[in-house]
């Protein structure tokens, strides 16, 4: 079902632009509505859902378990949706978009096909000029950019892509149509999170499958299962005391911390604690075993050899084996994957593993890919080689603020804002899930939430006092930049390079993008901010 084809033909001055039509604009569109401003959505797809519109391809799934990755800001839609497995599959968190779009009659401020270009901010009139790739220039006092974290795919840079005569499918841009696989020799470039859910699938269709994989992961057994309808009353029952648990958690997930150094247990006992972990089928199962895994060298070892002993265990062929074995980076430093029968996949007779780092590809050819070791002749080719993090997707808008200076001017050395949240020099321009903010060490769901809220309020403040608007104070943005780095600096985190420094696209400035003290500590931080008059902040009247 197709939004309303153009909001903006009464007036093209609204208090609100939201850039991204996914789970963070949609919330913040129903919460603006409630504050009685006008808001428009502008959405570059020709549907709504975000990251869960684009990425459609085979085997695509959350991997936060599905009763925790849902709004929690109404009662309601908690009891009435029904969730039907452990972890959603991307269709059906569709679906529940969707009917949270229509449940809350969004759709009419919603433009699909519409892409934002250009926002410059006019310092006089106080008010951002949004223009979109249709020629149309929307006047607004407030922008929150609601544009997604992992939304701009990154180019693989590999030389006659365009030579390739049959068909070349991104993860991230999936087709909306079937895409025959069934007889077809394909290759898969990249095990990422997104190769890993889409390479079991395509290997269950496909003639052949070749996997280029450049660096190994850790994949974690996801032990998804249908959801029992005893398992989901009991769930609903206690749903308002699990969702307030939700907000006051480190990472938007509800357990209970550990206690001990994985250095005091002795190797049987840590053994057993991974091994339930493992069997637990959750993303931060083995991180939750013991309080050192991203701090200490030695802890974080433990846990590495663990799930290499595991993927020895699965795959037969011991050189296949160890080129899936992780060891150029501690284990979570980049983010682990979850993933459904991954490893026994590479059992299968017709599944081939290519090495990058010892054949890497030279081109793509007419025929197929050729590495250093020769050409594998192909029918398709599927992309999965990741993003441009956290920073791309609003560094793919010509964003000008004060003095004709532009946020790519300004991010040059990397992202700087305060609480990340907005940027100095950029006023009334607000960033949902954005860097140097939690985001993706977390729940998306219960981020989104938290900064969507936050967001409204500042700007209930800015009404209610009369205040025109609100900037950072240049010393405030230097300083959130130095903690979170500090933060960041007490991990294994900057040990590897990853799509979270930035390290994957050649040329982006390596810095860690995401707050690592947790959604908690940085909960508190935004309310003391607000409580104390918002702090670092510059408010005109």
């Amino acid at each position: 079902m197709a939004a309303t084809p153009d909001p903006l033909t009464a007036a093209h001055t609204v208090d609100a632009v939201i850039v991204g039509a996914g789970l963070s604009g949609l919330y913040q569109l129903h919460r603006l509505r409630a504050l009685g401003l006008t808001a428009v959505v502008l959405e570059a797809g020709d549907d709504i859902g975000g990251t869960w519109y684009w990425n459609r391809y085979p085997g695509a799934r959350c991997d936060i378990e599905s009763m925790s990755y849902s709004y929690s800001f109404s009662p309601e839609l908690d009891q009435e949706w029904q969730w039907s497995e452990r972890y959603a599959s991307q269709p059906e968190i569709l679906r529940y978009i969707h009917h949270v779009a229509d449940r809350f009659d969004l759709r009419g401020d919603i433009m699909l096909r519409t892409r934002v270009n250009r926002a410059t901010y006019d310092g006089t009139s106080h008010l951002w000029r949004v223009r979109t790739d249709t020629g149309q220039v929307v006047t607004a006092r407030f922008v929150i950019l609601a544009t997604g974290c992992m939304s701009v795919p990154k180019d693989p840079g590999i030389p006659g892509a365009d030579s390739f005569t049959g068909p070349v499918h991104h993860t991230a841009r999936w087709p909306r149509e079937d895409v025959p696989l069934t007889g077809k020799r394909v290759a898969v470039i990249g095990t990422g999170c997104s190769g890993v859910q889409a390479i079991p699938v395509i290997a269950g269709e496909a003639a052949t499958l070749t996997v280029f994989q450049r660096t190994p992961a850790y994949v974690l057994p996801a032990r998804n299962h249908a959801l029992r309808a005893t398992e989901i009353a009991q769930f609903k029952a206690r749903y308002p005391e699990f969702r307030r648990a939700q907000r006051l958690s480190r990472g938007g997930t509800v357990f209970e911390p550990p206690t001990r150094s994985a250095l005091e247990a002795d190797e049987v006992e840590r053994t057993a604690a991974y091994e339930a972990a493992w069997d637990s089928g959750l993303l931060n199962g083995l991180l939750r075993t013991y309080t050192d895994i991203l701090t200490d060298e030695a802890a974080n070892e433990t846990v590495a050899e663990f799930v290499r002993s595991k993927i020895r265990s699965i795959v037969t062929d011991p050189a296949t084996a160890e080129l899936l074995s992780p060891r150029t980076f501690p284990f979570a430093a980049k983010r682990p994957c979850l993933g459904t029968d991954y490893y026994a996949t590479y059992n299968l007779p017709h599944v081939k593993l290519v090495d990058l780092r010892t054949t890497p590809i030279e081109t793509i050819t007419p025929r197929g890919i050729r590495t250093t070791d020769g050409e594998h002749v192909l029918d398709v080719i599927v992309l999965a080689t990741g993003f441009d993090a956290l920073t791309g997707s609003q560094l793919a808008i010509d964003i000008v603020g004060k003095g004709g200076v532009t946020l790519r001017e300004r991010w040059a050395d990397g992202p700087r804002n305060h609480l990340g949240l907005v940027s100095a020099g950029f006023p009334n321009l607000f960033t949902v899930l954005g860097p140097l903010s939690p985001s993706v060490l977390s729940n998306i769901a219960v981020s989104l939430e938290q900064q969507v809220e936050w967001i409204t309020d500042c700007i209930a403040h800015l009404l209610d006092n009369g205040l025109t608007e609100i900037d950072v104070a240049p010393e405030a943005e230097a300083d959130w930049g130095v903690r979170v780095a500090g933060l960041a600096a007490r991990t294994l985190y900057p040990a590897a390079d990853s799509w979270y420094t930035g390290a994957n696209v050649p040329g982006k400035p390596r810095v860690f993008l995401a707050y690592a003290g947790g959604l908690d500590r940085y909960r508190e931080e935004c309310d003391t901010v607000a409580r104390d008059g918002y702090t670092g902040f510059v408010l005109s009247p």
